[in-house]
């Protein structure tokens, strides 16, 4: 049986469950989940979560992320991508000087309006799905953090590469969007590459022409999501024992508060735990299906 963890490059023009559905026929396995969307248009890191791999989804989704995000001044579109309906042009650009100046607004703790063409559900519909209908719905702002935010080059006149690390529910398009409307002249996304996400980086990704290929090779082991955790070994039976049957487990001179990697006697990673009162408590475990 196939578990673990593979890192894709996403082509352009898939979608995430696309990429999922690929990944099922190729690895035979029916338990595959991504670690955070990317919307078709975006290439780049999509950590997928294979077998019984698939338990730690929930810790991938809310990590930070980076991506390398063409902004395009000068054009407003309803998706606030250049997948959209043009909704407005201006030829009065701003330089890179102007650009820059407005940057620290958007840094740190912010607040961001959810574009209309998302997933997120209004009475059981999804917003793209309203306005495809063309309906429009009051969105509340949402609190983010955008943890850098650079100009790394200008390819165009108005058009300009960024690098963005952010949390968990960034809509980098809605930055780009915003970004123009400070500016004056409007702006939106030409392009997205994800260049991190759940700790994994573009140097660890592989196209899915490879996966077909290599299959299971690829895998990663499921403990390597988490890497930035100490490791410890459980080294009598009876804490094995304890742990395996979802008990508490004593311990001794353990950080209070500190999550750990648990492993087995055997070297089996059992499960991601925390020190409690003298006591290794399961976050969540990993052994067995």
């Amino acid at each position: 049986m196939a578990n673990g963890i593979i890192i894709i490059d996403k082509p352009a023009d898939w979608t995430s469950m696309d990429v999922c559905a690929k990944l099922r026929g190729i690895l035979k396995e029916r338990r595959v989940g991504h670690g955070g969307t990317l919307d078709p248009m975006a290439t780049g890191v999509l950590p997928v979560f294979v077998g019984s791999a698939t338990k730690a989804v929930e810790f991938a989704e809310k990590g930070d992320k980076e991506y390398i995000a063409g902004l395009r001044l000068g054009l407003v579109t309803n998706t606030q991508d250049i997948t959209g309906e043009v909704l407005s042009t201006s030829a009065a650009l701003p330089g890179r000087a102007a650009l820059e100046a407005v940057l620290p607004a958007f840094t740190g703790p912010i607040a961001q309006v959810p574009p209309m063409f998302s997933a997120i559900k209004r009475e059981g519909k999804k917003l793209y799905e309203l306005a495809r209908a063309g309906k429009e719905v009051h969105r509340d702002p949402r609190p983010v953090t955008i943890h850098a935010l650079e100009v790394l080059e200008q390819t165009g006149e108005g058009d300009y590469l960024l690098r963005v690390r952010c949390s968990k529910g960034t809509y980098v398009r809605t930055l780009c969007h915003d970004i123009g409307g400070a500016l004056g002249c409007g702006g939106c996304m030409c392009s997205l590459r994800r260049t991190m996400a759940a700790g994994f980086t573009l140097s660890e990704a592989v196209t899915l022409e490879r996966v077909a290929e290599e299959r299971g090779a690829l895998l990663l082991p499921t403990d390597s999501f988490f890497r930035a955790y100490p490791a410890y070994t459980l080294a009598a039976p009876r804490q094995e024992a304890l742990c395996r049957n979802g008990n508490p487990v004593p311990v001794r001179d353990l950080v209070e508060g500190q999550r750990y990697r648990v492993y087995g006697r055997e070297g089996d990673f059992l499960c991601l735990s925390q020190c409690k009162s003298g006591q290794l408590v399961s976050v969540k475990n990993f052994f067995g299906g």
